[in-house]
């Protein structure tokens, strides 16, 4: 046997030796790497205990929300309203700021604690509030939320508790948005024979951190008339407040509220500290905006049939004497009020909560070629269709 040929073989013996040693100290190593979960981000499941209860609640991160990054973030604390008490912790997910942020959520880059209050009672309890402010605090450590970008909201009953979160912590906010609220409860209605002085104190607590009242004018649960008295005693103080009331809305006007898309643009502007500002807008928003009357040859351009980009579901929009209408692919039929010679509304959707459009698309020549359908969720384009031949 060669010489050459011995020691091959020896290399080769030892390498059988340690192969098994080498391999798993690999393995071992490759296991050791195994990269860490997905962050999870979006609606997430919270407990709290306080006081030696426990509660169930709910925080929004953003989807670039990052645990090792440092980066502040801007917080809200929304307090929901009656309906959506109880102890499974997710109600208050379904409703207010949460739907729209379900909507929209490039609209909204803030950490959102929601906590949950408890069926029996209200966010006016003294333990209900210290639990709002225990979440919020928590949530805050955790999720870095930024003490100067810190905000306050709340909707119905939850606007009551906002009112009182507002007045004993003045100078957590950097701002305050609340809708159907008010400082006299309707469990309390007692507190009405103060209507003189209430909202002065409420006013002069908060001092000009800026605040958004939105509330329906058709409002009988909770009555315009709170807000409206809150807004005087702001401007009589010099505060910083703004009032939106939508026309023809009921007790629901949050919907349409948490979907303006300034709102959270304003927000966003709101830091501490501020420069001290004096404003108060009050302004009348109607269900609907103005419409126009369209000649009977601006209205038979727009008629046809349009289908979906994938040629399956069809609508048609047609003419009957001066109106516009529109039929929908199970039948329905829908009037049009024209907004602009190519933007129509439907006046039919009494809530005015999705305001719903119709705009028309026209091509170089000026013909009509598709209608975009846009509501507060979502757009959908649906392409006009030749006319069927002898039409």
């Amino acid at each position: 046997m060669s010489r050459t040929f011995c020691i091959s073989a020896a290399c080769l013996a030892l390498a059988c030796a340690t192969w098994p040693a080498v391999a798993g100290a690999t393995a071992s190593k490759a296991r050791s790497a195994k990269p860490e979960p997905p962050q999870d981000t979006g609606f997430l499941n919270r407990r709290i205990e306080l006081h030696g209860i426990a509660y169930r609640f709910q925080v929004y991160l953003p989807e670039d929300w990052r645990r090792d990054d440092g980066k502040q973030w801007p917080i809200i604390l929304f307090l929901h309203g009656r309906g959506e008490r109880g102890t499974e912790g997710m109600w208050q997910t379904q409703i207010g700021i949460a739907e729209a942020v379900r909507n929209h959520p490039d609209r909204w880059p803030f950490v959102i604690v929601m906590p949950q209050c408890p069926q029996n009672a209200h966010w006016t309890d003294p333990a209900m509030l210290d639990l709002a402010m225990a979440a919020l605090d928590r949530e805050s450590a955790e999720f870095h939320g930024d003490p100067a970008r810190t905000y306050l909201t709340g909707l119905s009953m939850g606007g009551y508790g906002a009112w009182e979160l507002a007045r004993l912590h003045p100078h957590r906010w950097a701002a305050i948005v609340i809708a159907a609220g008010g400082v006299f409860w309707s469990y309390e209605p007692e507190r009405w024979h103060e209507a003189s002085t209430l909202p002065a104190e409420y006013a002069r607590a908060v001092g000009r951190t800026p605040v958004w009242l939105f509330h329906g004018s058709l409002d009988t649960v909770v009555v315009p008339r709170q807000s409206e008295l809150i807004f005087d005693a702001f401007k009589a103080s010099g505060g910083n407040i703004r009032l939106w009331i939508y026309q023809g809305l009921k007790h629901d006007c949050w919907t349409r509220a948490y979907d303006e898309p300034e709102l959270p643009r304003w927000l966003l502007a709101q830091r501490i500290p501020s420069a001290p500002e004096i404003m108060a807008e009050f302004l009348m928003i109607p269900l609907h905006p103005p419409t126009i009357k369209l000649s009977i040859a601006q209205l038979d351009s727009l008629a046809g049939d349009y289908r979906e980009p994938n040629g399956h579901a069809a609508e048609s929009v047609f003419r009957q004497g001066d109106q516009l209408f529109e039929r929908s692919t199970g039948g329905e039929i829908m009037g049009l009020e024209a907004e602009t010679a190519d933007t129509f509304t439907r006046p039919g959707d009494a809530t005015g909560a999705h305001n719903v459009h119709l705009t028309f698309e026209r091509d170089a020549d000026g013909h009509v070629a598709a209608f975009i359908l846009r509501d507060s969720r979502h757009e959908e384009r649906w392409v006009k269709q030749p006319p069927a031949a002898g039409k």
